[in-house]
């Protein structure tokens, strides 16, 4: 076996070391601590911040309407159901109206009755004072007696009287029939804004009380 010199054998390992440290330093430069560190570079806008908020919870409505009778009484129908969205004005549901309708229909008989109870009041005080004007020019002309012409103006008076209770009795009528359908409408459950059926308390055919 032949033995190198030391200068050869010298040779020999640097041409061995040298290698791998240029392969170590190249290895630490590029992804040691000493390697480059990656930058973005991105121009600076101008953009507004839509904020953002994240968690578990439970939503609740900021207003809530509950929309009933306002008298006792007994659902007749409901239309909505709960997560049903619903509009202002819209009708929800109605109440048993019971005889509202025949009290309705009779009040619109009675209306017409005193609607024409004023009429012939009106005509009886027009023709008493048209009568109660002629016998006091009739007294002027010295054609007729003083007890004529104060019969006459004593019908006056009470053709002015009639006329004033025909007048009063058509005002109560008209009070009574629009409250009578001012009943009958609130039967009629409506929305009064626009939003979502959260609660669906009572049936078709159960009682509530207002």
């Amino acid at each position: 076996m032949k033995v190198l010199p030391f200068q050869g054998r010298t040779l020999a390992l640097l041409g061995v070391v040298l290698p791998l440290l240029a392969l170590f330093i190249y290895v630490v430069l590029r992804s040691g601590p000493l390697a480059p560190v990656a930058v973005t570079v991105s121009t600076v806008e101008a953009r507004p911040i839509s904020p953002a908020l994240f968690g578990v919870g439970t939503v609740e409505a900021r207003f809530t309407y509950r929309i009933g009778p306002t008298i006792a009484g007994r659902v007749k129908r409901l239309d909505m159901h709960v997560g049903d969205r619903v509009q202002a004005g819209q009708l929800l549901g109605e109440m048993d109206p019971v005889d509202l309708d025949d009290r309705i229909r009779a009040q619109e008989a009675a209306l017409k009755r005193a609607q024409a109870g004023l009429h012939e009041a009106e005509a009886r005080q027009a023709y008493a004072q048209s009568q109660a004007k002629r016998y006091e020019q009739l007294l002027a002309a010295h054609t007729t007696s003083e007890e004529i012409v104060a019969t006459k103006k004593q019908d006056l008076k009470i053709a002015n009287a009639a006329l004033a209770a025909a007048r009063e009795e058509l005002a109560r009528v008209r009070s009574d029939g629009a409250a009578v359908v001012a009943q009958r409408n609130n039967m009629r459950l409506v929305s009064p804004v626009d939003g979502l059926v959260v609660a669906r308390e009572a049936d078709p055919g159960s009682t509530v009380v207002a």
